[in-house]
This record gives structure tokens, C-alpha cells and sequence, in this order.
């Protein structure tokens, strides 16, 4: 099943030169197999360069739930909320938001949640293969610390947490103090310290992951919009808007965001919508011991480079659109009670990238219609933290025809 024809592929094109591509990639040349990975822009052009840097599988959970679907239709087209609809005539958004919505119960959730337990499971596990295989940057192990102005704000992670336990995840998790993270201010009145999970620099753990790929043989080829892909006698070609080529015994799209403009070609019609993210950069008084989640904003935080990542916002908006500033500015509004220590006016590196959301909350992961041709994305906000997994998972597949059990709730044609 998805090898190509004749057998296990010598050649495969990986479209998609972001965490989850280029891991796939990573782990394809294990398997012996010559790749090439193509890109519209760079490596790490999309969501892998800006976003908050959680390696976090205890946060890795499904989108779609009964309070996201409360909480959204309360502040649907409010762009200071956390979670953001523009006002538009896109049949095919609210189409997306419609099956988004159907999935919002508790009993959706809980069956998702026991498919992607198995990919937490072995989640950082495929970062450490990575990292023996001569991978640079390496993630750092520190407890996420959870940060509530009110004791009882914490119980909604909490039930999260225990309905995750129920699905067969467990999360280690106590109280702290809020002196242990000297950026939390005195209107945190508790904090939870979620522990066994890792944080990275996105852009440079992505660009480590390309120079890997590159070092051991692979060929990355940026400025390569994707056309079409046709068959020619057993060889797949990917044709691009530039009248390039490159042709493979198999193909791999993983164009996050993206990819339903070619994945729809391959048979696969599963809605995959751009979650707009944004972020920034803050100088800080002291170092951040780690990283700090702020869930009644829905605001993550990350030590980045010296200073302090901020993170946030869901905007259901174009890929391709420009920042809007009103988010920038909604997340500084209602991230700043919470933090001290931190030069607001000093922030930079403003950015804006699209998570691949799809209407169940599950990504796609496996086989199209077209034979040759394999699908790795729709991860939505955890493109990073499941990206490795995903790699190591599809390139056992792409090279021995058999898809694990881990793998069957992903299939892009379910």
C-alpha cells in the first residue's frame, strides 16, 4: 500500500520544506532512499519558523471541542479575541466551520485523543533519533508553567488533562510557585508546572533538520510552486508554476497550509484551513527558566534568543494575507497583566504564520487516491511537536507498503 510501483521507492520528492517535510525527509534517507525536497519559498518559510516552540505532548491534543465552540461563537468576528473569523463571503470557510463545529463534542474528543496519544507516546523519542543522527540543534527539557489569576481558572486544564488520562495519556503536572519564573507578575495567583516537556528554537531547529538532510546526500530546491503532478511510465513528475520539474518513484506533499491547492488533485478531500498564528519578541530584565502557557489569554511563551517568545491568537484568514496588527496588538493587551520584567516597546521579529487546521482535528497522514503519492499534514498547531513522529511513521510506510496501527485514524481519504 502508497509503494511505489515495482516496490520500495529509490527516489521521492518531499513537497514542503517545514518541520514536518523535512523530517519525513530526515527519515526517508534512513530507509536508504534519495530525496529531494522542494519549496514555494525556503525552509521554514510557513509555520515552522515564528511559531511558540513547544516540543509539548501534553498540550497535543484536538482542536475542536465543546468550549472552543462556546468560547468562538461568543467572539467570532471580535479581532482582539484569541480566536478570530473576519467577516467574508468564503463559502468554503464556513463550510470548514461547519464541520469543525460537528466535531465539537466530548465524545469527538475523546476518540481523537486516544488516535493521537499514540503519536505523543513516541513524539519526543523520534526528536532524540533525530538528534543521534546528527541533527544540531537540540530541544530543551523544562515543565511548561501554567499560569492563572485565580485558583479555580486552572480546572479547565485540569478536566483537560484527566480526559486525556482517560483516552490513555497521562501528564505529570503539581503546583508551583509563581517566584520560580521571575517574568510572572502578582496578579498570578497559581501555577501549574506540567512536567516531561521540551522547548526549541523553530527556525533553527528546522534549519539544522535541512542541513542534516543536505549533509547526507539530500537536494533542496527553494522558489518551486507546485503545479500538478503527473505520472510518466512508473515515475512521478511534480511540475511547477516556474516550468521546473523533478521526478521520483514517489511523492510526499507537505505543504501545511497549502496543501489542499494540490492534495485535492490526488483524491484527497479532507478541508484543511489556515489558524492563522502571530508572534513577537521581548527584551527581558532577567532569563526565562522556560516555557510559560497562559491559558485564559491562550498565550504561550518561549526563551528565545535571549529574550522572551510570545505567541498566540487562531485567525482563520488567507495563507498568503498580510500581519494584521490588531492581533499583534491583542495578544501585547491581554498577555501584559500576566508578565513583568518584559520590554513591551522593545518587542520585534513581528510575524504571522498559518497552522494547517482540519475540520476533525486530526492530521492527514498516509496515502492519496494517486497512487505514489502520500499526504503528512493538517497538524494544526502541533505541526512541531508531531512533525518527527510523523516523518519516521510515513517513511516506514512509503518504503514498506504497510501502514502501522498508529497511522489508520490519519488516513487522508477517511
Amino acid at each position: 500500500m502508497g509503494s511505489a510501483v515495482g516496490g520500495a521507492p529509490g527516489t521521492v520528492v518531499v513537497v514542503g520544506a517545514g518541520v514536518v517535510g523535512l523530517s519525513t525527509a530526515w527519515f526517508l534517507q534512513e530507509h536508504g532512499v534519495d530525496v529531494t525536497v522542494v519549496d514555494r519559498s525556503g525552509v521554514a518559510a510557513g509555520a515552522s519558523w515564528g511559531n511558540a516552540g513547544y516540543v509539548a505532548p501534553a498540550f497535543s491534543v484536538p482542536l475542536p471541542e465543546p468550549a472552543v465552540l462556546r468560547y468562538g461563537l461568543r467572539s467570532l468576528f471580535d479581532p482582539t479575541a484569541p480566536l478570530h473569523v473576519p467577516r467574508t463571503v468564503d463559502p468554503g470557510l464556513w463550510a470548514f466551520l461547519a464541520g469543525f463545529a460537528r466535531n465539537c463534542t466530548h465524545r469527538t474528543w475523546q476518540r481523537s485523543m486516544r488516535s493521537l496519544a499514540g503519536l505523543n507516546e513516541d513524539c519526543l523519542d523520534a526528536f532524540d533519533e533525530l538528534a543521534k543522527g546528527g541533527v544540531a540543534a537540540h530541544t530543551e527539557t523544562a515543565a511548561v508553567m501554567a499560569a492563572f489569576e485565580k485558583p479555580e481558572q486552572a480546572g479547565e486544564l485540569l478536566e483537560e488533562f484527566e480526559r486525556a488520562r482517560l483516552s490513555g495519556q497521562e501528564t505529570w503536572f503539581a503546583d508551583a510557585a509563581a517566584s520560580e519564573v521571575p517574568q510572572l507578575s502578582s496578579l498570578v495567583s497559581r501555577v501549574l508546572r506540567i512536567e516531561g516537556q521540551r522547548y526549541v528554537d523553530p527556525g533553527v531547529f528546522t534549519r539544522s533538520l535541512a542541513e542534516a538532510v543536505e549533509g547526507r546526500g539530500g537536494r533542496i530546491h527553494t522558489g518551486f510552486t507546485v503545479r500538478d503532478i503527473v505520472r510518466d511510465g512508473g515515475r512521478l513528475i511534480v511540475r511547477s508554476t516556474q516550468n521546473d520539474y523533478a521526478a521520483a518513484d514517489s511523492v510526499v506533499l507537505a505543504t501545511g497550509a497549502w496543501l489542499p491547492e494540490i492534495a485535492v488533485k490526488t483524491g484527497v478531500r479532507r478541508r484543511v484551513r489556515a489558524g492563522r498564528g502571530y508572534s513577537f519578541t521581548l527584551p527581558v530584565e532577567e532569563p526565562v527558566p522556560g516555557p510559560i502557557y497562559l491559558p485564559a489569554v491562550r498565550v504561550a511563551c518561549t526563551p528565545y534568543q535571549g529574550g522572551l517568545r510570545v505567541a498566540g491568537t487562531m485567525e482563520f484568514r488567507s495563507p498568503d494575507a498580510a500581519l494584521d496588527r490588531r492581533r499583534i496588538e491583542a495578544i501585547v493587551q491581554s498577555a501584559r497583566p500576566f508578565l513583568r520584567g518584559v520590554d513591551w516597546d522593545g518587542r520585534h521579529d513581528e510575524w504571522v504564520g498559518p497552522r494547517p487546521v482540519t475540520a476533525d482535528g486530526l492530521p492527514l497522514i498516509g496515502a492519496s487516491k494517486m497512487p505514489g503519492v502520500h499526504i503528512a499534514g493538517g497538524h494544526g498547531m502541533w505541526g512541531l511537536t508531531l512533525g518527527p513522529i510523523t516523518g519516521r511513521l510515513l517513511s516506514e510506510q512509503i518504503v514498506t507498503g504497510e501502514r502501522r496501527a498508529a497511522l489508520r485514524p490519519f488516513d487522508p481519504l477517511r
